[in-house]
């Protein structure tokens, strides 16, 4: 019986030490609090206006030369209506690729948004590996990410410490 009480203890004082530190942070949170952040993001939607404005404006044009296609089509000659539906579809074709190369997975927006982005992200993921290392955490998780946190204590939310380690 000794024994066992014996084996009991070491086995949860030995599991005790393995134990890792663990917090989160809300990085949507941080973000939302640091100045620089938000100027860039307003910086972005207003190109993104922009943007989108410059390509309805296109697509606008589009459909008046489409209407005034319809509306001449009786009487153009077949080559003509021919040159007029080549036209249309050019210029679609050259919105769409607009649209592509300013929205697109590798376009214009998304360039802008790592140049102006980026570096403040790696500002806030430097500042959570600091605190991280000096707090001797093992594990800190990011709540605004996709992770399900089923409960979480409010005094394992590490955002305000990280936002005053980056000075805000």
């Amino acid at each position: 019986m000794k024994k066992l009480t014996l084996i009991l203890i070491l086995f949860f004082g030995i599991s005790n030490s393995w134990a890792q530190k663990f917090a989160y942070v809300d990085s949507q949170y941080i973000l939302e609090n640091i100045p620089e952040y938000l100027q860039a993001k307003k910086e972005l939607d207003n190109i993104s206006y922009d943007w989108q404005e410059e390509i309805e404006t296109a697509y606008q044009s589009i459909e008046k030369l489409y209407r005034a296609y319809q509306t001449d089509k009786v009487l153009l000659t077949e080559k003509m209506r021919q040159a007029r539906e080549d036209e249309i579809i050019e210029n679609e074709k050259e919105v769409k690729n607009l649209q592509q190369q300013r929205f697109g997975t590798d376009g214009d927006l998304y360039k802008k948004q790592e140049e102006l982005i980026r570096p403040i992200q790696n500002q806030i993921y430097n500042a959570i590996q600091e605190f991280a290392e000096n707090g001797k955490y093992g594990v800190i998780f990011d709540k605004s990410g996709d992770m399900l946190m089923l409960y979480s204590s409010k005094n394992l939310d590490k955002s305000d410490k990280i936002i005053d380690l980056l000075g805000y």
